[in-house]
């Protein structure tokens, strides 16, 4: 396995505590091999393998059992176990009822109970009230090109050249199963196409009954062509117009929502910087993944640009960051990021080519007036900062710590 040391240190504080820890995230982003290196730190800490019940609510014999059955296996467990029970409950949406389940556990045992899903929206009904104030939630996404670096350099057996790492990495995104275990593209693309296979037909068509599947691949297939581009309901429309199709505002925007919570999409809202507040219109659109849009829609070396803001995105979230979409006057920020008291604003580019894209990038962070940090971000080996405004190579940005 990959380590994840940011995650297990963000967990960390919280293991022992009557707290329940929810891992959230699109598929196969490594939340069960976390609770896996969780088990291993606990063991190599003193505690007992007898002392852990892992469930996997994507195995058919726990989908045939209801919740309260479950509940009758898992109280049974700990009442056996003369410590400390960790109980880690895997795809916990998969099973009716998993909200009451995970509160019983929590308020009849001692156990440290642990869970993961792959929904957004996880947190958002009956867990989330009865749980209010007792639990922590870890959003988990795919590897961080750090991650991916260090993997190539400690772990691999056939390292890659730095550059052509970063190659792959743009194409193939961070999905921890293709490193682990050293696809090559062909394998990897197909891996993919499998994910995004796997998440239309069971997180999206199978749990909301969407019946025209032709329809709704388009609707994605505009999102993967859009990637890191204002989007709009008019501007789907329209692509769907040119397609032949046609799709009612209620619809689409049930699409948008179950792609979010299937943690497929991200929709960022606009901030204007100067009034401080909050656009109500043309959201900024990316993905969990950049390599599920080379293995659907392809063109991520041609689309450089976009795939490199998208990146940049999820490194900013891993990092703990909210992030928004800024606006000065007529100008747009690439990204407003914001965590606690920091604030920062960052422009990404291919490459500084010529001065007019100097002058593009820098000008419009020149226009805020306040003393956070602003930096330009691109693939260029020289430093072009000027005016306070630091120019900073995307690489080196994605590998600090």
């Amino acid at each position: 396995m990959i380590p994840r040391d940011s995650y297990i240190q963000k967990i960390r504080p919280f293991i022992g505590k009557d707290i329940v820890k929810v891992l959230t995230g699109i598929r196969r982003s490594g939340k069960s091999s976390l609770l896996e290196l969780l088990r291993l730190e606990l063991i190599d800490n003193g505690e007992d393998q007898s002392q852990f019940l892992t469930i996997n609510f994507e195995d058919l014999a726990y989908q045939e059992l209801s919740a309260s059955e479950i509940n009758e296996t898992i109280k049974a467990f700990c009442s056996k176990n003369p410590k400390r029970s960790y109980i880690f409950l895997d795809e916990v949406q998969e099973i009716t009822g998993w909200e009451k389940l995970v509160n019983s556990l929590r308020v009849t045992t001692n156990a440290d109970i642990y869970i993961t899903g792959s929904n957004s929206n996880l947190l958002s009904g009956e867990l989330a009230t009865h749980l209010a104030g007792r639990y922590i939630e870890v959003p988990v996404v795919p590897l961080s090109y750090k991650e991916v670096s260090d993997w190539n350099r400690q772990i691999s057996s056939t390292p890659l050249h730095p550059d052509e790492l970063f190659q792959r990495y743009l194409r193939l995104g961070g999905f921890p199963f293709i490193y682990a275990s050293e696809l090559d593209d062909r394998a990897a693309l197909s891996y993919l196409l499998d994910i995004y296979q796997s998440i239309m037909l069971k997180d999206i068509v199978a749990r909301y009954g969407v019946r025209d599947i032709d329809l709704l691949n388009r609707v994605f297939l505009y999102f993967f062509a859009n990637l890191a581009q204002v989007f709009s309901g008019n501007s789907v429309a329209n692509f769907l117009k040119n397609e032949k199709r046609s799709i009612s505002s209620e619809t689409l925007y049930n699409y948008i929502a179950y792609a979010q919570e299937a943690c497929l999409i991200y929709l960022v809202p606009r901030y204007n910087i100067q009034g401080k507040r909050s656009l109500s219109f043309q959201e900024k659109l990316f993905l969990a993944d950049t390599g599920i849009r080379q293995a659907v829609f392809g063109y991520n070396e041609r689309d450089i640009t976009q795939v490199l803001e998208n990146v940049v995105f999820l490194d900013l979230l891993r990092r703990g960051y909210t992030v928004n979409i800024g606006k000065v006057e007529e100008n747009e920020v690439d990204f407003v990021a914001v965590r606690a008291a920091e604030r920062m604003y960052l422009q990404v580019s291919y490459l500084l080519a010529d001065e007019s894209t100097v002058e593009r990038e820098f000008s419009v962070l020149e226009r805020i007036n306040d003393n956070f940090p602003k930096i330009v971000l691109s693939l260029d080996k020289f430093d072009r900062s000027r005016n306070g405004i630091r120019h900073q190579n995307i690489i080196d940005f994605l590998l600090e710590l």
